[in-house]
């Protein structure tokens, strides 16, 4: 996959980022993402969410081509930027998928007669193929995954971890990689933490289709995982 240089997103698309940004209801986001500190919490992050989004987009737009297709899993505030980029930049589809209802009401009213929307559902149930998967910090999620998350962050405690919580928390984010990445149309990118590349890749060994993970890593503002790029399926494997 050759890439273009690095694009600088336009100004108009820049103004409307951080029009969302400032339309954004802080102080309700901050029940949502925090049991208590959540003013503070969007005090911190709120600039670097928008800079480093921002930043993020125009590396993605270089990897991507225009008219094609993108499904984000989990999509919320630190995605906005992108969402953005890739609909007013290249005249892409995107499906943003997020489970907490409350925060698509909030995230829609915000970004409200710009071309893309976030929907109330679950990612494995969006139609069609995508040359594009943004599943960022979701399969080590640690609220639904804490097992998982445990071990997968070097922080399992070896007295009170749960294996048998664990396989089972294992099989899910089995299903869920299986149901994701099977949307996805080869040759296509993935754009993940560095922490979930391990899924990523076990999913490509199992279809045995090639996976080049790119060595240039990227910060983000919200869970704080560095996120990289992994290209699918560009090469054919032996078999």
């Amino acid at each position: 996959m050759k890439r273009r240089l690095k694009p600088w997103l336009r100004a108009d698309s820049r103004r409307s980022i951080s029009q969302i940004f400032d339309r954004l209801d802080y102080s309700r986001l901050g029940t949502i993402y925090c049991d208590e500190g959540g003013d503070e919490f969007w005090k911190d992050r709120r600039g670097p969410c928008q800079t480093l989004g921002i930043q993020l987009a125009e590396v993605l737009l270089g990897r991507l081509r225009p008219g094609g297709r993108s499904l984000y899993v989990g999509g919320g505030v630190a995605e906005i930027p992108l969402l953005a980029a890739e609909t007013m930049e290249l005249g892409r589809e995107v499906v943003a998928c997020n489970l907490r209802a409350d925060e698509v009401v909030l995230l829609n009213e915000a970004c409200k007669g710009l071309p893309f929307r976030f929907m109330s559902e679950d990612a494995r149930a969006a139609k069609g193929m995508f040359d594009h998967l943004w599943i960022v910090s979701i399969l080590n999620d640690p609220e639904r995954f804490p097992e998982l998350s445990a071990l997968s962050y070097g922080h399992a405690n070896p007295v009170t971890f749960n294996p048998t919580v664990f396989v089972k928390e294992r099989e899910k984010v089995f299903a869920l990689v299986e149901s994701c990445l099977s949307k996805l149309r080869l040759p296509g990118l993935v754009t993940t933490s560095v922490e979930e590349i391990p899924w990523i890749a076990d999913w490509c060994t199992r279809r045995r289709v090639s996976c080049v993970v790119e060595e240039k890593e990227y910060p983000t503002a919200i869970v704080e995982d560095p996120v990289c790029f992994i290209r699918i399926g560009e090469m054919p494997l032996n078999r």
